[in-house]
């Protein structure tokens, strides 16, 4: 049975606005194991960002988390004191954040920021970890790392400064690495590599990964194991087999359609998910997709629980209450019940 390294149990994050709370994050529960690659994808604004800061207690006013467990290796995260949290961020638990840009001081050179990180985790004097950060940008795939770190952000690829992030974030041999859409406005190409990076010093370094994104075929890619959300909440999880050739839920299923398929006659229409998410300010008591799914009935006026589809795989629709795929329960006619 593979060690648990991170479990979050129904955790509820909100955002106090004007017009009201807004619910972020809405009861989500998750595992990842050791050396796991856990995929959460959903929509803009299903609460798959929200969920990352809240893991690493990065939830600012008017945020707050409300309620919920968070634990790396059986300790709890909830109520840290900021010591123990300069020890732990950036060092056993590390992250790379969507836009490198912002993540990136602009006035100070990329050997200056790697190596503060390296000398505050590692201990190590200024030009160990000169030497260690040019090692980094080495392994990351940044040629002439001894003249790249002497230079400044502008002056990289929005590729290259993900890439320095990645290489930031692994400096201290973090345990897990949360990358948050780490592949966003970057063209296909340099995506690729990212991921077949990510990839490879994951199998090099043991580290867990988990990897945010709305894009099924980045998962499909890389992941072990996938988390999709909505509304704030799971809508479903399992293995990547799971959810792509067994998936429990017509908005994985929405999700899937709307993918390009590889090697056809490249004349299939892609098929969108109507409609728009829910208001998170006033959220429907029941089903969170009942307003957009082709299949709600009745009964989706009230809040699916997560039903048991086999080993690791679940989902919140009534659909599946006693069936293994969604495709099964459509098939005895469950859209009509």
């Amino acid at each position: 049975m593979t060690e648990q390294l991170l479990t979050v149990d129904d955790l509820r994050v909100s955002f106090h606005t004007r017009s009201g709370e807004n619910q972020a994050v809405r009861g989500v529960s998750f595992r990842v194991g050791a050396g796991d690659t856990v995929g959460i994808v959903g929509e803009s604004g299903s609460g798959k960002s929200v969920t990352a800061k809240a893991i690493l207690d990065l939830i600012a006013e008017p945020g707050e988390i409300k309620s919920g467990a968070i634990a790396f290796r059986g300790e709890s995260l909830r109520g840290l004191p900021a010591k123990k949290w300069r020890s732990l961020r950036g060092n056993r638990i590390a992250m790379v954040f969507q836009d490198p840009m912002t993540s990136l001081n602009p006035v100070k050179t990329i050997g200056f920021q790697m190596a503060e990180v390296i000398r505050r985790h590692r201990g190590l004097g200024k030009d160990a970890a000169l030497k260690e950060a040019a090692e980094m940008l080495r392994k990351v795939g940044i040629s002439e790392p001894e003249r790249r770190i002497r230079q400044y952000p502008h002056e990289f690829s929005g590729g290259m400064r993900q890439r320095v992030m990645i290489a930031m974030a692994l400096s201290c041999g973090p345990e897990l690495l949360i990358a948050d859409e780490p592949t966003t406005a970057l063209d296909v190409t340099i995506q690729a590599q990212l991921l077949d990076l990510l990839q490879r010093l994951k199998e090099e370094s043991g580290t867990a990964i988990v990897l945010i994104t709305h894009d099924l075929g980045v998962v499909a890619k890389v992941c072990t194991r996938v988390v999709v959300m909505y509304g704030g909440m799971v809508m479903e999880e399992g293995s990547v087999e799971d959810i792509f050739y067994r998936t429990g839920n017509p908005y994985t299923q929405g999700l899937l359609r709307s993918l390009p398929k590889h090697g056809g006659a490249g004349r299939e229409r892609l098929v969108p998910i109507e409609g728009s998410p829910p208001d998170l300010i006033d959220p429907p008591p029941g089903c969170p997709f009942m307003e957009r799914c082709p299949h709600a009935f009745a009964k989706c006026k009230a809040l699916p629980p997560m039903f048991g589809l086999g080993e690791g795989h679940a989902s919140r629709c009534w659909l599946v209450d006693g069936k293994e795929t969604l495709a099964q329960a459509l098939a005895e006619g469950g859209e009509a019940r």
